[in-house]
């Protein structure tokens, strides 16, 4: 299992509604994805970043979804390329499920 962490700027003066909103826009997009199992979205304290955590089936998956195509999307609405950095996600403690999954 592939472990993605994209962040890109936040547009300024958003609020958290703004936010919310633009997150729940990209639902249907993201629900489309066969081989991401999981997206969180997130929001710096700060409120300088917005991040997303995926985990996907295969890096490939990653690769293809966040495309040049997608990148510059991004780059468009906030000024900047998103960071991406890919982990191993070998092990996954779901306390709320009450277990541990190995990869």
């Amino acid at each position: 299992m592939i472990g993605e962490f994209v962040r890109y700027p936040a547009p300024e003066g958003a609020d958290r509604t703004a936010i919310v909103l633009d997150a729940r826009s990209v639902i249907p997009k993201w629900r489309a994805e066969p081989d991401l199992i999981r997206k969180h979205f997130m929001w710096s304290d700060d409120g300088k970043w917005l991040s997303g955590f995926y985990l996907w089936k295969s890096r490939a998956a990653a690769e293809a979804a966040h495309d040049a195509e997608w990148r510059e999307a991004v780059r468009a609405r906030t000024g900047a390329l998103p960071e991406i950095t890919y982990f191993d996600a070998f092990m996954i403690l779901d306390n709320e499920a009450g277990n541990v999954s190995e990869y």
